[in-house]
């Protein structure tokens, strides 16, 4: 038969290959590795075999991973006591911990003794939690852990009773149109007694099971941020190793809630990093550019003079809190990490609330491969009796105040409601979130647009070279994992009524509105190569009309030291 005449042939798939495991883990974050590792301690310790296996859909652990990160090491020390002795890249101990009001021109200290204990940075260190994460993957290999990175968890497997039964991988090699490409390999069945869903921020798996189980029955609405990093060199003079800065003010206006973070690592490396919460109102607003417009502080821009760019990444921050954390367990696994939302706001830190989730679900898992139960309720309950909850729910105001009372009285407003709990004098009820924050955006014609400057390519820099430093790629010729639920709805109704915000959301210029020379004729562009992974889009698109999907394996940033 010729090539021709077998390419004309409809294509048939045989069934998918499947592999078998005591536990599948989606995700090789903090979550999911710690939970693979404390697995399989557990299993040396009562001598039994338990098979793990942990998928990650970037290129390699770490590869996807972004975060500032200043980091509390309190559940790594439980995990692993002689993290030090291994060799875990916690180099750098915080030195000094500032806190800025930020105007255009002037930078205002606030001290440390009217911030609340928690705040507190002594005793956390300064790390690139990539570099975190391939060293934990490295210890869970040790233990007999099967990592596959490069293999996106593409779908769920439910048995005849509707529990989860697993994951597949997605397909390799097929073209835009859906149709086998040369090198086409098939997706794999990943089956397990226990799946544990560790995917981060806005997980496309996640999203279908509190949606099926309606985990989020009992909760309030899921907030989220966009942070947004760049790494940079600095003069050596200039370099204060293990200093850490935050800011909140300029040049985010009154109602915008979010800041901003600087800490120095080794080598005369600086992470500058900018988080925007997504409940803002304006649609004019475009984040990116507010992060390029940070740096031209004198504060900032004085430090960052003379210095070169390294890296830039983008990733979606869960900022819902206490309230918004669903119910973990569903039949056949449970929710980790930054997939349930447990990180703390006003910290501006999650990583250890991860790993200690990985951690109890692992505990409860093996407990539920005991009695053979099929239920990890008792994981939910030990995550909400937990230091996790002590760590949320003291701080479970600060983010509804922000969104009530604007960044300035709504942070005094926090501060005051963190001291009156650590007090023990707390307000006695939690406030609620409000709007989702896809529901927060005003019609442009109401609000004033932005004028932002051109980057200098020096100090500011255009969405498209940022990218590209953040060695993104992705194979062109694939299916789009940005779907349009409608393709109408960008054009025909975002356009017309909010100016179409994804040309501005998006921090890596996936989303383009062209027009004709005449400026009239506007059409909707989608470029998936650009995507960071970040999942903005599916989060504030006005219409929910965007949802993200995993790409091919493999596919997406590779971030080096982020």
């Amino acid at each position: 038969m010729s090539e021709e005449t077998a390419a004309d042939e409809p294509q048939r798939e045989s069934p998918r290959e499947s592999m078998e495991y005591d536990v599948v883990i989606v995700g090789g974050g903090p979550a999911g590795l710690s939970a693979a590792i404390r697995l399989r301690q557990i299993a040396a310790e009562t001598g039994k075999d338990i098979s793990v296996c942990v998928l990650e859909k970037g290129s390699e652990i770490g590869a996807h991973i972004l975060s500032g990160a200043v980091i509390d090491p309190v559940a790594l020390d439980e995990l692993i006591p002689d993290w030090k002795e291994k060799g875990a890249p916690l180099n750098v101990p915080v030195t000094k911990d500032r806190f800025h009001f930020l105007t255009g021109l002037m930078a205002f200290t606030v001290p440390q003794f009217l911030m609340p204990p928690l705040m507190s940075n002594h005793g956390n260190f300064v790390v690139s939690l990539g570099n975190v994460c391939r060293w934990l993957g490295a210890q869970a290999e040790e233990l007999g852990v099967e990592i596959f990175p490069g293999f996106a968890a593409a779908e769920i497997l439910y048995d005849d009773q509707g529990r989860v039964k697993g994951v597949a991988t997605g397909d390799m090699g097929i073209d835009r149109d859906g149709k086998h490409k040369g090198g086409f390999e098939q997706g794999v069945e990943l089956h397990g007694k226990y799946t544990l869903i560790g995917e981060g921020v806005r997980g496309s798996l996640a999203k279908q099971l509190i949606s099926k189980f309606e985990l989020d029955a009992n909760c309030d609405h899921p907030k989220f941020g966009l942070g947004m990093k760049e790494l940079w060199e600095v003069a050596p003079e200039k370099h204060e190793l293990g200093s850490v800065s935050h800011t909140v003010g300029w040049p985010l206006d009154g109602g915008t809630g979010g800041g901003a973070f600087v800490y120095h690592l080794e080598d005369n490396q600086v992470a500058v990093g900018f988080v925007v919460h997504l409940n803002y109102d304006n649609p004019h607003l475009f984040p990116f550019e507010e992060f390029q417009r940070f740096k031209t502080h004198p504060k900032i821009r004085s430090l960052l003079k003379g210095g070169k760019r390294i890296s830039y990444g983008a990733r979606a921050i869960t900022e819902g809190g206490w309230q918004s954390v669903p119910k973990l367990n569903f039949p056949g696994g449970a929710l980790i990490g930054c997939t349930a939302g447990l990180v703390n706001v006003p910290r501006i830190k999650g990583t250890h609330n991860a790993m200690k989730s990985g951690m109890l679900a692992a505990e409860a898992t093996i407990s539920g491969l005991d009695s053979e139960s099929g239920d990890l309720s008792t994981y939910d309950t030990a995550l909400r009796t937990s230091w996790i909850e002590k760590d949320l729910n003291r701080v479970r105001n600060a983010k509804p105040l922000l969104t009530k009372f604007g960044p300035l009285l709504g942070a005094g407003l926090g501060l005051i409601d963190m001291w009156m709990r650590q007090l023990k004098i707390g307000l006695p009820f939690t406030l609620k979130h409000g709007k989702a924050d896809h529901e927060t955006l005003l019609p442009a014609a109401a609000c004033e647009p932005i004028a932002y400057p051109k980057p200098d390519g020096v100090l500011t820099f255009d969405r498209l070279s940022s990218v590209f430093i953040s060695n993104t790629n992705h194979e062109e010729d694939q299916p789009g994992h940005l779907l349009l639920a409608d393709p109408e709805t960008p054009i025909g109704r975002n356009l017309p009524r909010f100016d179409e915000p994804a040309q501005r959301y998006c921090p890596a210029g996936v989303y383009e509105v062209l027009r004709d020379d005449d400026g009239g004729n506007p059409k909707f562009q989608i470029n998936p190569q650009n995507c960071v992974h970040c999942k903005t889009c599916d989060i504030k698109d006005p219409a929910q009309n965007i949802t993200w999907v995993t790409p091919e394996g493999g596919g997406g940033p590779n971030y080096p030291n982020m």
